[in-house]
């Protein structure tokens, strides 16, 4: 498996709190802040819930 960047790009005010409880379990805190994760089936589909709110890129 490889591993995917995920970077908070939009803000999570008046989002529902399953988006802002999804947003922080990815560990995405501050605006800009960037995490590595594996590109799991779980991840995957954590970061196609709020795909709205980051940027994805594939890490090296």
């Amino acid at each position: 498996m490889g591993k995917i960047k995920v970077t908070k790009v939009k803000s999570a005010i008046n989002r529902t709190k399953n988006q802002k409880l999804i947003l922080e379990s990815l560990g995405l805190r501050r605006m800009g802040q960037t995490v590595e994760h594996e590109d799991t089936p779980n991840i995957l589909g954590m970061v196609n819930k709020v795909k709205h709110l980051v940027s994805v890129e594939e890490a090296k």
